[in-house]
């Protein structure tokens, strides 16, 4: 058994590069930018009018002039116009090209326009409401950083410099596999002595969240049948994450068959609580990771975010922030076990407070509903007062 702190380490030490490939455009949110990519043009590409109005050359209005003929519309999407005389106006709309004799926009709600003539009610300032070309950014700059997730906003951006398909990082083949004679499926009425598969589901609705697709796959409790299972999944996976089968029961049988199946344990049970027996191993040949975790729902839960989450975090490139909380009330973790303790946050004057929610052990899955996440406290003999900060693994959206 090895302490919380090492069991970490060793998790993220077998980071993997799954490389990259081609996603369509609309395919690329949530995803991680492989490359960085570049400026096809200046940012905006030319001059243009950011309010709807009429636009001028000041050096007429500098001159005395508050009246201005219009001498024609250019609307978003035109070829640029000319004034032609600078006593003269156009109106022109968000977005369209400013003439390039001309050098200000003025608005609407600034002006009166009456039988085609347009008058300043106020003063404008030279090169007001104008986004100048490459002020932005200049053709061959940066636009966006590689290891980045992709989110709306730079799609946008992706769209502009025309990438109609975008360079992400491979997402890892995974399986998730629960074994155990006392699940059955969501649709099932369970036995007296049996229960639904809330793991796995909980499980893939984690991945999905990360962009993965991940295999499903239930394993009754045969001997044969997981060994022969597992060797086919191994094959086929670049990672399998179990639920149950790697504590002390006459039936936990994964740590005999991964032995068996050439596969090596990393480690076998962690100094913490909850997920005390969890397994992690890799199979050379494949290259196949294995993360086997218990089968409580809330140790599943723990070891998922605590450790799979960052594992796959710096796999993508994707920076790993250590988050902390305040607490709210005194807390006791003495003994030799790291204590992972569902809490409820709230901000308060730009700090995230965290007060623990009572929980009725691992097995406690309906709790899970009612934390944001972990705190993690390490094994200490004076308490943890109230008010200071402790490392905190979120399990949700806090924003």
């Amino acid at each position: 058994m090895i302490p919380f702190e090492e069991a970490y380490q060793r998790v993220l030490d077998h980071s993997r590069d799954y490389g990259k490939e081609m996603v369509p455009l609309k395919e690329a949110t949530g995803r991680v930018l492989a490359e960085t990519l570049y400026a096809d043009r200046d940012f905006p590409p030319f001059d243009r009018a950011t309010k709807d109005g009429i636009v001028i050359n000041f050096n007429a209005f500098e001159k005395g002039r508050r009246d201005f003929e219009i001498g024609g519309v250019l609307p978003a999407g035109t070829p640029s116009g000319i004034l032609s005389d600078e006593n003269l106006c156009m109106e022109i709309m968000t977005g369209a090209v400013i003439p390039y004799d001309a050098d200000t926009v003025v608005m609407y709600e600034h002006l009166q326009i009456d039988q085609g003539i347009a008058h300043l009610n106020t003063a404008p300032a030279k090169g007001q409401n104008i986004h100048y070309r490459g002020s932005d950014h200049k053709k061959g700059e940066a636009v966006l950083q590689q290891n980045l997730r992709i989110a709306a906003s730079e799609v946008g951006i992706l769209a502009a410099i025309g990438r109609s398909e975008v360079p992400v990082r491979k997402l890892p083949r995974i399986a998730v596999i629960s074994t155990g004679d006392e699940l059955v499926e969501v649709s099932d009425i369970p036995l007296p002595h049996q229960v639904r598969k809330s793991n796995a589901y909980q499980l893939h609705a984690s991945l999905r969240n990360e962009g993965i697709h991940p295999l499903l796959l239930h394993i009754p409790d045969d001997m044969d049948m997981i060994r022969q299972n597992l060797s086919y999944v191994i094959q086929e996976m670049d990672l399998l994450i179990l639920s149950g089968g790697v504590s002390r029961g006459k039936y936990d049988y994964i740590p005999q068959i991964m032995e068996e199946l050439g596969v090596e344990k990393v480690f076998h049970k962690v100094l913490q609580r909850p997920g005390k027996p969890f397994w992690f191993g890799k199979q050379h040949a494949t290259n196949t990771l294995i993360f086997s975790f218990p089968g409580n729902p809330v140790s599943t839960f723990v070891c998922y975010y605590r450790y799979f989450r960052d594992w796959l975090h710096k796999s993508l490139g994707l920076h790993t922030d250590q988050i902390s909380v305040i607490l709210e009330k005194p807390l006791v973790a003495r003994g030799d076990l790291t204590q992972f303790i569902g809490v409820r946050t709230r901000w308060e004057a730009g700090r995230l407070m965290a007060a623990p929610v009572p929980a009725n052990g691992s097995g406690d899955l309906t709790g899970l509903a009612e934390i944001d996440g972990f705190i993690c406290l390490n094994p200490r003999e004076e308490p943890y007062l109230k008010g200071i900060a402790v490392p905190f693994v979120p399990t949700r959206n806090l924003l």
